[in-house]
């Protein structure tokens, strides 16, 4: 069963701000991914429509400062190039905003990746690669979080130590929609070509593009801009933009860009965050045409289950604004153990996450003595299911609501604790509520499934809630260790 480019993504669920490169018949595709440790998942594909994650690009503390873990912060939107041999990867890291972009390289994709060379004159956000006449240069959104935008400014870049040859440039600031950023350069037949997304990464999102005659402009803007948005549309997908081009091996062109699938009535609710979408590319007066719907996209197997019998985790397992190895302790074969942290800490620090990839799901957690399994958004917006002193309760977590909404004894100590996506039982507004989902929080006893709450899923949205990421299931303790026996994930129609 396969669907078209432009309504299903390659790599569903928070996967955003993608970037590509293709060496021989290789493709490989990274993302942001913000308060998130490992960062920056890592893809590998044949064809650019199946894709298998081969690693993370960060996967040690010393690539990357944590700081203080809130929400949407950390790694944003980075570019991944292969020149002369080896693979380069450049990114900011917003908690660590005042000391510039980090440029890693690596021979394998895979990793290890290097520890950073760190540009601290380029102090901004999006930044991008490109190589001329044996130089680098490096264009990136400039800005400040409390100065506001500066542009989109590059220079020739020392990638050994950093330093920059020149003084930062302004090249083409765009379109005149609002929000330049996510520049991507590109060498193609007689022209440079500078990308960019415009209009934030929300409903107003787009694709532009304009040429000159070398790296540094001056530029001239493509008279069909934006070539590619859904901007007043009613298109399934939203918000699309950042994007990035990459040649096939027949000499042909293909873009990844990142995209929403709001559901629900006005004004819509996305809860995956933003994903990777695929389309192709021709070419007609010297400019790029995008084919949205070009490719027939097999449907992904994105159902799992994990018993913890191998003793490293599964790269779907991160931690937000902490460290696997903080919390995550393997007894024996078949036993995941989660030691205890905070409640609640500020960071999320304390749970191991997966994200979550389809609009209709089901999860079970097959949990000894006590322990929490959650959905959440953040730290301020979560449903989940503790286990502890025979009870299994339901919460609520909205904001600086945070509450108790169903109760359960339980006899024994082993519980399977289940939380599901499913269709809203409210009609749309102005009758009912219009969310994109319910979520609902069961427990599974020898009668079957006991539902403990059902509660609208739009408070777990980005509409709700910000920011720039997606749903997680989450495993956490309470004030003794937790131990997680099994997690089963499976999609549902």
């Amino acid at each position: 069963m396969s669907a078209r480019s432009g309504h299903t993504p390659i790599v569903a669920g928070f996967y955003p701000d993608p970037t590509i490169c293709r060496v021989g018949d290789d493709y490989y595709l990274a993302q942001s991914s913000f308060e998130y440790f490992p960062g920056v998942p890592l893809w590998h594909s044949r064809d650019l429509l199946r894709w298998k994650q081969v690693g993370h690009i960060l996967t040690r503390r010393s690539q990357f400062l944590r700081g203080d873990g809130r929400p949407s912060t950390g790694v944003y939107a980075g570019t991944l190039r292969h020149h002369e041999g080896r693979f380069c990867y450049v990114t900011t890291n917003v908690s660590d905003y005042e000391s510039g972009q980090i440029l890693l390289t690596a021979d394998d994709p895979a990793g290890p990746w290097s520890d950073p060379v760190r540009v601290p004159q380029a102090i901004g956000i999006d930044p991008d690669l490109a190589w001329h006449d044996g130089e680098c240069y490096l264009t990136w959104k400039a800005m400040s979080f409390t100065e506001g935008e500066r542009g989109i400014l590059q220079a020739r870049l020392d990638v050994t130590t950093g330093d920059l040859a020149e003084p930062p440039y302004p090249v083409w600031q765009g379109s005149g929609l609002a929000m330049p950023e996510g520049p991507h350069l590109y060498k193609i037949g007689d022209y440079w070509y500078l990308l960019l997304a415009e209009g934030g990464t929300e409903r107003g999102h787009a694709v532009t593009i304009a040429r000159g005659s070398t790296p540094a402009g001056p530029f001239d803007g493509c008279p069909e801009n934006p070539i590619l948005s859904h901007r007043s549309s009613i298109h399934p997908t939203q918000n699309i933009g950042h994007a990035d081009l990459v040649r096939t091996p027949d000499g042909g062109w293909a873009a990844v860009y990142l995209g929403a699938r709001p559901r629900g009535s006005t004004p819509g609710f996305h809860v995956l965050g933003r994903e990777t979408f695929l389309a192709s590319v021709e070419w007609a007066q010297g400019w790029p045409v995008v084919l949205e719907d070009a490719f027939e996209i097999p449907r992904a197997t994105t159902e799992w289950v994990d018993t913890f019998d191998d003793p490293d985790l599964d790269l779907r397992w991160v931690v937000p604004g902490g460290e696997p190895e903080a919390i995550v302790e393997r007894p024996t074969p078949g036993v995941l153990r989660i030691l205890p942290a905070p409640d609640r800490p500020p960071d999320g620090g304390g749970l191991l996450c997966a994200r979550v990839r389809d609009l209709r799901w089901s999860a079970e957690a097959r949990l000894e003595g006590s322990g929490r399994f959650l959905l959440r958004l953040d730290h301020r917006h979560s449903y989940g299911l503790t286990h502890h002193d025979g009870m299994v309760q339901a919460t609520a977590r909205i904001g600086d609501l945070d509450v108790v909404v169903g109760t359960a004894a339980v006899v024994g100590d082993v519980v399977v604790l289940r939380i599901a996506a499913v269709g809203p039982q409210s009609p749309p507004v102005p009758l009912g509520h219009g969310g994109p989902d319910d979520i609902t929080l069961s427990l599974l006893t020898a009668e079957g499934v006991l539902e403990l709450a059902r509660l609208d899923g739009r408070y777990l949205s980005t509409e709700v809630a910000s920011g720039f990421t997606g749903r997680t299931l989450a495993l956490g303790s309470t004030a003794a260790p937790a131990h997680f026996r099994s997690v089963a994930y499976r999609p549902q129609p």
